[in-house]
Order: C-alpha cells, then structure tokens, then sequence
C-alpha cells in the first residue's frame, strides 16, 4: 500500500522540475525566439538568500514612460525554457516587460539540496520576482502583475493573498499541489492513507540523513505501456518528447526528493485567497483531469474582478504550449484593464 501511494505521489503529482545550476548563455528554449522583444538573463535573491535566475523580455518598441511587468513561473518545478518562458515572451510582443524565472533548487536557479519543493519558499519565489521587477529602472512599481501555470498557479494564488503589490494574477491550468499532495487527485486520500505515506517519507528522512543523499521520486516513464491514464500519456508526450523536453527539466529526465512531500502535506495554501482584493483571472481546460483545482479554488475567491475561465476542448498540456488554445487575447485584455495605465 505504501509503495503504491509512493509511486502515485511522485510519479504522477510530481512531474516537473530542474536540476542543473549552470547559466546557459545560448538560446536554449523549447520555443522559436521572437524578433520583436529583447531577451536578457538576470538573477536575484529571495528572502531565504536564494539565487534565483530568469530571463527578461522586454519588447523592442517600447515607450519612453516606464511600463507594467508580468513574473511567469511553472509548471510546477519545470524550467523557464519550456512553458513560462513561451508565456513571458508572448506578453512581452503584447507590450509588457515580463520575466520568467526558475524556482529555487531548480533550473538555473540556486538552492541545496537539488530538486526540493517548498510551499513557503515556492510562493516567496514570486515575491522576490515582484522585487526585482519593482526596482527595475523600465517597470513602474504599480503596475505588476504574475502569472503562475499549473503547480505554481496554485503559489501564484497564495502570493497574491500575501503580496498586495501584485495588482492582477493570471493562473493557468492550477494545481494546489498542497491539497493533491495531502488528499490526492479528486481527495481519494483518507487520513489512515496519508499517516502510511507520512511513515513512509519520515523513514526516508532517517535513511537520507544515514545515506548523506537525498532519494529521488520516480519520474514520468520512457515508454508508455498503454495502461495509464491519459493525462500521464499527455504529459508524457509534452515532456519525453521534441515538442517540450529540456535537459534541466525533472519532467523530462528524473524526479523530485520524495521528502519534498512532507511539507506539501502538511501546509495548505489557499487558506486566505478569499482576501485577495486585486483582480484574478483564472484559465483551465475543459477537459483537464486538474479542472476541479480551479473550480474549487475560485468558489473562495471574492469581488466582482474575479473570473474563472474555461477553454473549449483543452486539456492540462494543451495549455503549456498550444498556440491555438491559450486564451492571450484574453490574458492580455485582462492585463491591460487592471494594470491601469498598461493600455498601449
């Protein structure tokens, strides 16, 4: 029972991520680079003194007064070469300066040990983002707004609960990765399930701490045997393949420490986005097996600038990398009405 609560845990929950601390210098992304914005890498430190490494896109015809910015960050643990920086660079031809950034202990980005998820430092991931971007000489501080896809719309969520410098989030395809982790997909988890897995993870705490090494989750499988769900065969397809594999990427060639999981479990975090004054948008597919995360999720959310949307015939991956499914007239539109003064 154990094992297969393990297995489920790890290899479908957590499916993304990164491991290699070195900083490309080439273009290195899973997506066509654009001719009508500048790219540039940066890094700057969290509040737990974490490098964090991203890669701004500011567009090349921009005005003289200084502008709205967007942070991109997710999926959940994957690199800012696949889907945030497809995301960052698409809003930057739109006319935002925006910036895709790794999470800590993942891509580029610093942090020891490797590959490790934090639902405290995962959200304030975002907040050093708005730091950096609010002390840009091109940003005006007023007007920033993030984006948080699939794990990390969920630590977008609670960013926006505690950071009121955020003035519009955008989630898409959200996962809250503290509620699968605790109760598991559709809550199927019960407590007597969650004490054998929370045995299982502070045994391995003890065996990682004998070992000096840190056991890693099985990642997604090299070949599919035609017995799994669909979403892992989607994710599958995205990841293990030419249309979204990265080298730094867990998604694509590992998996995450397996003790990741205790803090997941144990710290929910959409606690108080019934407080979140500014506006949200939140996007997911029709067909996801995730849909209900959004659903949930927007019943607690107040205000009248607040939306859930859904998308005709889209599943989770279709919101990665589809061009003829995500909404960005959308996302742009709802940028540029509560970035106030964001209209070009």
């Amino acid at each position: 029972m154990i094992k297969k609560l393990l297995i489920l845990m790890a290899a479908i929950i957590f499916i993304t991520g990164g491991t290699n601390m070195s900083i490309a210098k080439d273009w290195d992304k899973t997506f066509p680079k654009s001719d009508k914005v500048d790219v540039q890498k940066v890094s700057f430190k969290n509040r737990f003194g974490i490098t964090l490494v991203g890669d701004l896109y500011t567009p090349k015809n921009r005005p003289a007064e200084k502008m709205a910015a967007i942070a991109v960050s997710g999926p959940f643990g994957a690199v800012k070469e696949q889907v945030s920086g497809r995301y960052a660079q698409t809003m930057a031809e739109r006319g935002f300066i925006t910036l895709a950034f790794d999470p800590s202990y993942t891509g580029e980005s610093g942090g020891e040990p490797r590959d490790v998820a934090s639902p405290d430092i995962n959200t304030e991931d975002f907040s050093a983002a708005v730091d950096f971007l609010s002390n840009h000489p091109d940003v005006n501080p007023d007007k920033i707004g993030i984006i948080g896809i699939c794990g990390f719309g969920g630590f977008g969520l609670n960013a926006a609960a505690i950071d009121t410098r955020i003035k519009a989030t955008v989630t898409v395809t959200m996962y809250d990765m503290t509620r699968v982790t605790a109760k598991g997909y559709f809550d199927s988890m019960d407590e007597n399930a969650r004490y054998e897995l929370k045995e299982s993870l502070n045994k391995q705490r003890t065996e990682d701490f004998k070992n000096r090494t840190y056991a890693k989750a099985p990642g997604l499988p090299d070949k599919l045997t035609g017995d799994e769900p669909q979403f892992v065969k989607d994710y599958v397809g995205f990841y293990k393949t030419k249309r979204g594999f990265h080298e730094r990427s867990i998604g694509s060639n590992g998996g995450w420490n397996v003790t990741s999981s205790l803090s997941l479990i144990n710290m929910p975090i959409l606690a108080y986005s019934s407080e979140i004054r500014n506006a949200v948008l939140m996007i997911h597919g029709e067909k996801a097996h995730s849909r209900y995360f959004s659903e949930d999720a927007f019943k607690n959310l107040k205000g009248s600038n607040k939306e859930l949307y859904i998308v005709e015939g889209a599943n989770h991956v279709d919101l990665y990398d589809n061009l003829e499914k995500i909404p960005f007239d959308k996302i742009e539109t709802f940028f540029k009405t509560y970035l106030k003064g964001a209209e070009q």
